[in-house]
């Protein structure tokens, strides 16, 4: 019989008492810990240099505002829509196994983005690394169930994961901008080599195989229907934000949603699902999932449209830039330690509350933004400072929380579910953010003073606008830089402030949600004794 957990006790809600506690990790498995993180670390500094090389990109490849958010987010977009599926997958083939193969496409996927000569190359090597992406996420954190055994331990080694993730995230800007200082905007790709090299050299020795030993049969109807379900949603909110409704995306969203309807009711008909709907039932599980979508919607966001108000508005140099995004990323790796602490001394519901309040103080941060390039940059880093603290621990709080609650023979199902949630986040931050900020800022653009024969080209991006700028006499030119600048920050307010509502909801919602973390411990009634799902 399973122990109640205190009001102060972790994350992990499956303790046990001393005489049957799970075995404890080796250091072989912390070893392990080290190179599952290479996997992360990778995702992490690709994603975090690629928004510091946006306005370079704009600049060389010329990508309309729809090219240039579809670079930056189909990663995300595919990403997320195979998570499910590759989750499923590993369960099956091998985790290690999957984590092999991704790491050898990946690497692949982003050589050929290094070399993109136009911004339609770029999109598809773009989606290939969302492809192999897609199969080293929910292998690292399943591979991770599997080896940590020990609930305390796995917290701890979560805490690891996540951390890594944002020291990675820390480590991407100052690596970006003194490359982009030195060399091309695709040399930001070839980073990911070497990592992936040493990654697909010490798996093989340091992390053990796992596997589903009773997986059942794989259903392929049910994984096209979890990317037709969801690509299309995506695509429909980006593309309502930056233009606006029509009878096409009408139609694309009601194709998204009916394949969704579909899905679901074909889940729970199988008896070996590609998702356990059944973990829904858990309030503390749904809470969990939510958390961890929006945790990383406010920091997507940021380092989407922060990295072009450092450069385009501030003035900064990409390395300068890279700096003044350190503070932040640091934040979020340090709330990410900082949880497996946080967690024995609170309850998880108040400090997933908590982690979501900071976020939301963060965002409103946003509005003592300048528009003068003399301006202060302290705004905008007490305010991603405090977006990166709360972001770590919500993070690792609920992804925790998530992979705890499945038994291990299901952990890259769990781990899945927990990688589309944060995915999920970074797409949505990026589409939604991003294209509230410019349509604000072509709303607020005042082209009373541009010809018409490049108004075209100053409204597209803030980049086109500065370039437009340039071609002007004076004072034209002034009065284009100045009412851009304006027009992108108040965009930016707009972004902040839904961003601090939707988060201060969620915090409501989060703590009544998972204030009873025993539900968690006791709630798996259709799971057989050998801890697979009962058929239905």
């Amino acid at each position: 019989m399973a122990t109640q957990p205190t009001a102060r006790s972790g994350t992990s809600f499956t303790d046990r008492p001393a005489a049957t506690r799970a075995p404890k990790a080796r250091p072989r498995d912390w070893a392990g810990l080290g190179v599952l993180a290479l996997a992360l670390l990778l995702i992490a500094v690709d994603a975090t240099v690629l928004d510091l090389a946006v306005p370079s990109i704009t600049a060389d490849l010329a990508p309309t505002t729809p090219q240039l958010l579809w670079i930056i987010d189909v990663y995300s977009f595919v990403l997320a829509g195979l998570l499910v599926t590759m989750g499923t997958l590993g369960d099956r083939i091998g985790r290690r196994r999957l984590l092999l193969i991704g790491a050898a496409g990946f690497a692949a996927a982003s050589a050929l983005a290094a070399w993109a000569i136009n911004p339609e190359m770029l999109i598809a090597a773009r989606v290939l690394q969302g492809v192999a992406g897609a199969t080293l996420m929910p292998a690292t954190l399943g591979l991770i169930r599997s080896m940590f055994a020990d609930a305390r331990q796995r917290t701890l080694a979560i805490s690891v994961w996540g951390a890594m993730a944002a020291s990675g995230a820390a480590f991407g800007p100052l690596l970006g901008g003194w490359m982009l200082e030195h060399f091309w905007w695709g040399s930001v790709f070839l980073v990911n080599l070497p990592v992936m090299a040493l990654l697909l050299v010490l798996a093989p020795v340091l992390v053990p195989e796992s596997r589903d030993p009773n997986p059942g049969r794989f259903d392929l109807i049910s994984a096209g229907l979890s990317m037709l379900a969801l690509i299309p949603i995506v695509y429909a909110v980006k593309e309502f934000a930056a233009h606006g409704a029509s009878l096409n995306l009408v139609f694309i969203a009601a194709v998204g949603v009916t394949s969704g309807v579909v899905f679901v009711r074909r889940q729970r008909g199988l008896a070996s699902p590609l998702i356990d709907l059944d973990l829904f039932r858990l309030p503390a599980f749904r809470a969990a999932v939510f958390t961890n979508l929006l945790s990383v919607f406010a920091l997507a966001g940021v380092l989407f449209f922060g990295s072009q108000y450092l450069q385009l508005v501030l003035g900064k140099s990409p390395l300068e830039a890279g700096l003044l995004l350190i503070p932040g990323t640091v934040g979020s790796m340090l709330g990410a330690l900082a949880a497996a602490w946080l967690v024995r001394f609170r309850r998880p519901a108040t400090v997933l509350a908590g982690s979501l309040v900071t976020v939301a103080i963060g965002a409103t941060l946003y509005w003592l933004l300048p528009t003068d390039p003399q301006g202060s940059v302290t705004p905008f880093i007490v305010g991603f400072l405090l977006i990166g603290l709360g972001e770590g621990v919500a993070l690792t709080v609920s992804s925790d929380m998530i992979v705890s609650t499945a038994p291990e023979a299901r952990a890259g199902n769990a781990a899945a579910i927990s990688e589309t949630a944060m995915e999920m986040g970074v797409a949505l931050g990026v589409a939604i953010l991003g294209s509230a900020v410019m349509a604000a800022f072509r709303g607020g653009l005042d082209l009373s003073h541009v010809p018409s024969a490049h108004a075209d080209a100053a409204r597209e991006s803030l980049g086109g606008a500065i370039e437009t700028a340039r071609a002007l006499p004076q004072p034209a030119a002034g009065e284009l830089l100045n009412s851009a600048h304006s027009a992108f920050v108040s965009g930016i307010h707009l972004a902040a402030t839904s961003t601090a509502a939707i988060l201060l909801l969620t915090a409501v919602i989060a703590y009544r949600a998972a204030r009873r973390p025993a539900a968690v411990a006791k709630a798996q009634p259709w799971r057989r004794n050998n801890g697979t799902p009962e058929s239905r």
